[in-house]
């Protein structure tokens, strides 16, 4: 009568975690080299044109105004103020104002803020009108904050202080300026929607 060999820890089958990382690391039977890199390729493009896709679809007004609830309420202030399209087609886009521009920190604000405004969207914050309001000095002071934190760099990607916009200004202004003794938000709170109060 034979007797069978009791299994052991060692000779236990891997779990499936183990076997699909094994599967990963070990080189494709199947697969060409070339085919491999075609195949990463196409996936990194897909994965780049996707995502200047998504910045861009989600970095319009049009977006801004009317996907995300809680900004109706401030879409047709900005559309009324300086910053709003003028008859040229010059304007300030949401983006322009409240996104970074350089890659990666871009994505990284897009995907904090935009997952803050989701959770604010479903848990109903800023639902109506009257909580808008009522909220708004709280959002106004952050974006404030975040403005004079980077001294108002949003602005000053638009506006240039040179030597001769320093000249055409009144000396108080552009001491400030010249001298860093404020940033534009110090002064100029409300350019693109009412300020809290105001």
């Amino acid at each position: 009568m034979s007797v069978e060999p009791q299994p052991n820890a060692t000779s236990r089958q891997p779990g499936r975690i183990a076997r699909t990382w094994r599967r990963l690391r070990s080189p494709s039977a199947h697969w060409s080299i070339l085919a491999l890199l075609v195949l990463g390729f196409a996936a990194g493009a897909v994965a780049i044109i996707g995502t200047q896709v998504m910045v861009h679809v989600t970095g319009t007004n049009e977006f801004c105004g009317g996907a995300c609830h809680s900004m109706q309420w401030v879409a047709n202030e900005h559309r009324q103020s300086v910053h709003g399209t003028r008859s040229k087609g010059l304007g300030a886009t949401c983006h322009d104002c409240h996104i970074p521009r350089n890659y990666p920190e871009l994505l990284w604000y897009k995907a904090k803020a935009g997952t803050k405004d989701v959770i604010g969207e479903i848990r109903g914050v800023v639902s109506t009108e009257e909580k808008f309001k009522a909220a708004r000095q709280q959002m106004a002071q952050h974006v404030w904050d975040e403005y004079k934190e980077n001294d108002s760099r949003a602005c000053r990607s638009c506006h240039q202080f040179t030597k001769e916009v320093l000249a055409r200004q009144n000396e108080w202004h552009a001491t400030q300026v010249r001298e860093g003794k404020a940033t534009c938000i110090d002064c100029h709170k409300g350019v693109a929607h009412t300020a809290p109060g105001g």
